[in-house]
């Protein structure tokens, strides 16, 4: 089968007896365990719109108190799966890796990783979701670089991921679309939190991109959605134990998230941001990252088999421009001007940078940000919903950082000097200075394999 077609799940036929679906949601709801045949059932059922809205709202809510098993949560990620089309890489020889993350302020990982393991000769099929974003998603910085599309077919996506070894588009609608309609329902129904759903969810479309193995980044803090550590904790355990009983390897980093990740937040900003460390330069904690889930990556395709030889391996590709050279082969079979990686002004520019300055001396204790990433939104973003790229913040002083009353702790790039007091009320208020130097957070809480 050529590596640009993809597969469907084969038809089945349905249980003779089909039960209700009021007694599938009683069943959950009491605590009992779904086998193989009712969770094909209920999925089949939201495929062809048979069961109601409200009855799917039921079962959601009765899964998210009673949770499921991970035999169960694997069953359901596979049936999620194969309910839309499943991407054959089998004439792809290299290793097919993808990542996840839970989406974090700041956090441009993937314009980074994805070239360089496709430089260490891990093929990377990355499709992005809405639950992979924290405001500003990893696509919408790739749409601040002149004619990038991040809309190809899944043609054009398998060809360019045996062609270039790696690309980063949005996440097919034929591609788990139970999964689609399960997590609008979810945004709906207060029930997004619930982890064998999200775990169900993250494998279902993972794995259906072709990838062999799934390296996982589960943020924690006030910049995630997740807000308890070990929340984030348990998500990561779930994600790779249902993985390992669905024959995928499989490993987790949980990651803190309770300040910006790298020196900006904002599109075009966080593009120039990701070149520079493309380029062997960029903020120390982006590149601590960056090395840690490349190790993971290049450990988990094969590549490299002990931490050392991973970690030499990441360091020499982003070091020899090799990884450089694989964003540019990247944006440039994606329709993008590649012409910016050697001249990033020709990236949007603001008109305007201003400083915001720290109201006295002292330590930079701690940092929302969430409500750095709301601010930027604020500057960014227009009523009708259109994303001006050139706006953001830049030069963000971290936590531990000792600051003198008047000196910037970050600068704001703008065009709309109308959006500047909503947005610079919420970038004041994300910081708290105090006289005492506090320990930063270690970047990486915990890694679960």
């Amino acid at each position: 089968m050529p590596a640009a077609e993809t597969k469907k799940r084969a038809a089945s036929p349905r249980k003779t007896i089909r039960p209700s679906y009021s007694y599938l949601i009683e069943k959950k709801r009491d605590g009992n365990e779904f086998d193989k045949d009712e969770i094909r059932f209920i999925v089949d059922s939201i495929i062809d719109n048979e069961m109601p809205q409200f009855q799917q709202a039921a079962l959601a809510m009765a899964i998210f108190f009673q949770g499921m098993s991970a035999q169960e949560t694997a069953v359901l990620a596979e049936e999620m799966m194969l309910s839309g089309e499943v991407v054959d890489l089998s004439r792809i020889t290299m290793p097919k890796v993808e990542k996840y993350s839970t989406g974090g302020v700041g956090d441009k990982t993937s314009l980074v990783l994805v070239p360089l393991a496709a430089a260490c000769g891990v093929v990377m099929p990355s499709m992005n979701g809405i639950d992979e974003e924290m405001i500003i998603s990893t696509l919408r910085k790739l749409s601040s670089i002149p004619g990038f599309d991040v809309d190809i077919s899944l043609e054009r996506f398998t060809d360019q991921l045996r062609d270039v070894g790696c690309a980063i588009i949005r996440q097919r609608a034929e591609i788990a679309p139970v999964d689609n309609a399960l997590y609008q329902l979810r945004r709906e129904t207060g029930t997004v939190p619930s982890l064998p759903l999200i775990t169900g969810s993250v494998l279902s479309r993972k794995l259906a991109q072709g990838a062999d193995g799934l390296v996982v980044d589960v943020k924690w803090g006030n910049g995630s959605f997740i807000r308890d550590v070990e929340q984030a904790k348990q998500l990561a355990r779930s994600i790779t134990r249902v993985g390992r009983s669905m024959k995928k390897r499989c490993v987790a980093l949980v990651t803190d998230m309770n300040q910006p990740l790298g020196d900006s937040v904002g599109t075009a900003l966080e593009v120039k941001e990701a070149i520079q460390l493309l380029k062997g330069e960029g903020p120390e904690d982006l590149k601590e990252l960056v090395l840690k889930l490349g190790m993971e990556i290049v450990r988990l395709a094969g590549v490299a088999g002990s931490t050392l030889s991973a970690k030499q391996a990441v360091q020499r590709h982003l070091q020899n421009g090799e990884a450089l050279a694989k964003f540019r082969e990247m944006v440039v079979a994606q329709g993008g001007d590649a012409d910016v990686i050697d001249h990033p002004e020709k990236l949007p520019t603001a008109k305007y940078v201003r400083k915001l300055p720290a109201p006295k001396r002292g330590y930079v204790h701690t940092i929302n940000a969430g409500a750095i990433a709301r601010g930027v939104q604020i500057l960014s973003q227009d009523s009708d919903g259109n994303w001006d790229h050139a706006c953001g913040v830049s030069e963000i002083k971290k936590v531990g950082t000792q600051v003198k009353q008047g000196e910037p702790l970050m600068m704001i790039h703008y065009n709309d000097e109308s959006r500047m007091e909503a947005a610079l009320e919420l970038l004041r208020n994300a910081y708290r200075l105090a006289p005492k130097r506090p320990t930063p957070p270690d970047l990486v809480v915990e890694r679960v394999a």
